[in-house]
């Protein structure tokens, strides 16, 4: 038996269903992965507040958001994961409004992150300082999910692990998982 899918408004517009996903998914979820115009999605701590993600970052203790290419009036793509099972859930595309310090829009935005925000070593005026380094930006919802329940795409999203300069100088020696298990059964005989 299919499940039956909410109908789809042929402009792209999110419908009543799709919608209320969109938030709940958000308004449940600590982290969403952001996927800007430049880099690979990056999970980002947010708070849903009147009807869009809103994320505050780019200041030296805050998340960075500079290699996502997240730009006034960008497009982005937001994903959201299933709070009970995990898995991917809803993904939907965004547009990019980056709010200005002191405005009516920032200063409520900013009063629902500060709430939201763990360990900010300065609680007291973390307002100030994201007035004065941060970027607090507001990503809203800009057409109808690409991928939802009934409509995941069949292929992995297994992604290819970054670059980085770590690396093992030499493989580990062929016997070290005698000598280490060795030990535990010689412990537990004595």
């Amino acid at each position: 038996m299919t499940a039956q899918q909410p109908p789809q408004d042929p402009s792209g517009t999110p419908g009543t269903a799709d919608r209320a996903l969109v938030e709940e998914a958000a308004k449940k979820s600590g982290l969403l992965w952001v996927r800007g115009p430049v880099g690979p999605a990056r999970a980002l701590w947010h708070v849903w507040h009147e009807g869009a993600v809103c994320l505050v970052g780019d200041g030296p203790l805050e998340q960075p958001l500079d290699d996502l290419g997240l730009a006034d009036g960008a497009s982005a793509t937001v994903t959201a994961r299933s709070k009970d099972k995990g898995g991917r859930l809803v993904a939907w595309p965004v547009r990019v409004a980056v709010l200005e310090p002191g405005g009516e829009r920032w200063t409520a935005a900013v009063e629902e992150l500060k709430g939201k925000r763990l360990n900010a070593p300065d609680a007291d005026t973390v307002t100030d300082r994201w007035a004065r380094e941060c970027r607090v930006l507001r990503l809203e919802t800009a057409g109808a999910p690409g991928e939802r329940p009934g409509a995941m795409p069949d292929g992995s999203h297994a992604a290819a692990p970054l670059p980085t300069p770590a690396t093992t100088r030499r493989p580990a020696p062929a016997a070290l998982p005698r000598l280490l298990f060795g030990r535990k059964r010689r412990a537990t005989r004595g």
